[in-house]
């Protein structure tokens, strides 16, 4: 793909630094389930923990692109890492750029820049998954405080985030203009959280339960309009869909290039794999699919950089990119046969990783709708 000179030399610096960092501990990350702090560091020095926030708060003031370009090279190396990325330039950052007091995001934004603070999200529940509106999460309004009471599941950064970003139903009977989003400090009496879920894949984040048990939220953490809490949430998933996207087409080029490294090596009835027509196809077909999906994911980036609605584009990017890297590694662990069944070739955990990719911050299904819905409105 064709890059802008500044664009050009993001994707180097995240290309080396994955190469350099992620590349190196991205087995031993799988196997234990702990990203390294001193990385995560490293991340906040490179700038890639504020992409997109702006300079006026510590960011790097970059756009879409730049952070698409980083997100696909690191997640090339592993896709876990990128998690560590999007969850302060997407998730945790847009509402509070977008919906935020000027003083919540001078108190906010600076130390999620910094590495110094880790957020979390909180939208998913027990009982409302896609169907995020079914929040039961409540914040009943007493003095100068909101009452939080509920609890929240799925949540990356859960064990050991500081902040996390809240939805709760502060009316009831109104449905989802009932529900406004909060920023709740975790060293506030009564939060707390659930055991670590001992996941799948993307090994190398913590992920829990977020409880809350009659805490105490100041009115001045309300984040946006009371009652547009969904509309704060909806929108911040809409622009995060990016992220992930491109997260998703860096999974794919990664099997991508274990399957065409394996097919060259591996020798059979006298020659290597990569001689084979049937092997050709399935190449050929794997490749042009992650093409296309890299190139919905920077058509959607660069309409968010124009300022345009990203809504169409962004759940087409989602979609695609999610179900090519899972179909990619698929078609990459066949070409391995027995090898990629086994944790010694590299294609075994990004199999694992992509799986994910079709389901978080919006299923594949979840998509389809949103696509439908724009189109055929």
């Amino acid at each position: 793909m064709i890059f802008e000179k500044e664009h050009e030399l993001v994707r180097q610096l995240a290309k080396e630094f994955a190469e350099n960092e992620i590349k190196p501990t991205a087995e031993e990350v799988d196997e234990t389930g702990d990203f390294p702090m001193e990385i995560y560091q490293k991340m906040a020095k490179a700038g890639f923990l504020g992409i997109k926030i702006p300079k006026a708060y510590g960011g790097s003031g970059g756009d879409h692109r730049s952070y698409a370009i980083v997100m696909e090279e690191l997640a090339k190396a592993s896709g876990v890492s990128t998690i560590w990325i999007s969850s302060p330039n997407s998730l945790q950052s847009t509402p509070i750029l977008r919906d935020g007091t000027e003083e919540q995001k001078e108190q906010y934004l600076r130390p999620m820049v910094t590495g110094e603070k880790l957020f979390a999200f909180g939208l998913t529940e027990p009982g409302a998954g896609s169907d995020a509106g079914a929040t039961q999460t409540t914040a009943v309004l007493e003095g100068d405080y909101y009452i939080l009471n509920g609890r929240k599941c799925w949540i990356t950064n859960g064990p050991f985030c500081d902040f996390a970003i809240v939805t709760a139903v502060t009316e009831k009977g109104k449905g989802t203009r009932g529900i406004s989003t909060f920023i709740v400090e975790a060293k506030w009496e009564g939060f707390s959280h659930g055991a670590h879920e001992d996941k799948m894949g993307i090994r190398g984040t913590r992920t829990s339960d977020l409880i809350f048990e009659n805490v105490k939220v100041p009115k001045e953490n309300l984040l946006g309009k009371l009652g547009g809490g969904f509309k704060v949430m909806m929108n911040t998933l809409e622009a995060g869909r990016i992220g992930v996207a491109a997260q998703a087409v860096g999974v794919a080029q990664s099997a991508l290039d274990e399957a065409i490294k394996y097919t060259k090596e591996r020798v059979q009835f006298g020659k290597t794999l990569s001689k084979f027509q049937n092997t050709q196809f399935t190449i050929a077909d794997m490749a042009t699919k992650v093409e296309a999906a890299r190139l919905l994911v920077h058509q959607a980036a660069q309409l968010k950089d124009n300022k345009q609605s990203p809504a169409l584009l962004s759940s087409m990017a989602k979609y695609y990119a999610a179900e090519v890297a899972n179909e990619v590694a698929y078609k990459a662990l066949q070409l391995h046969g027995g090898y990629g069944f086994v944790k010694d070739y590299r294609i075994e955990r990004i199999y694992r990783d992509a799986r994910i990719l079709s389901i978080y911050e919006g299923t594949s299904q979840v998509q389809q709708i949103v696509i439908a819905g724009n189109i055929l409105k």
